[in-house]
């Protein structure tokens, strides 16, 4: 499976963005990582494809939006309110079980939120 990501930019503080990821395949489960300057790469946000279930982290929950496009084997993440410290490079990620590592992973996208 690979992972197509896109979206990324430069936005002012208070702003939106939204990322897309296509898979080139089904999987179990994507998700949204980010990977900030000096820190490691945390999950912020993942949905499986049958249920629907979501996750966020607790740093975005409330201002990001994770939803997907079965048809499209595609997955968005609506970034809403962005902040300075929401500048990362996001990497989308996907898995073919609802627990464990993920199996594949996008190529990363910037975003970059002036103060």
């Amino acid at each position: 499976v690979q992972l197509q990501a896109s979206g990324g930019g430069l936005v002012q503080a208070g702003g939106s963005l939204r990322l897309s990821c296509a898979a080139s395949g089904r999987t179990f489960s994507m998700g949204w990582f980010r990977q900030a300057p000096g820190k490691e790469r945390e999950r912020i946000a993942s949905i499986g494809w049958i249920a629907g279930s979501t996750y966020y982290a607790d740093s975005v929950k409330g201002r990001f939006t994770i939803s997907r496009d079965n048809a499209k084997n595609t997955v968005y993440l609506q970034m809403n309110s962005l902040q300075p410290e929401d500048t990362a490079v996001y990497y989308c990620a996907a898995r073919q079980s609802a627990v464990g590592e993920y199996d594949y992973w996008g190529q990363g996208t910037l975003v970059t939120v002036s103060s």
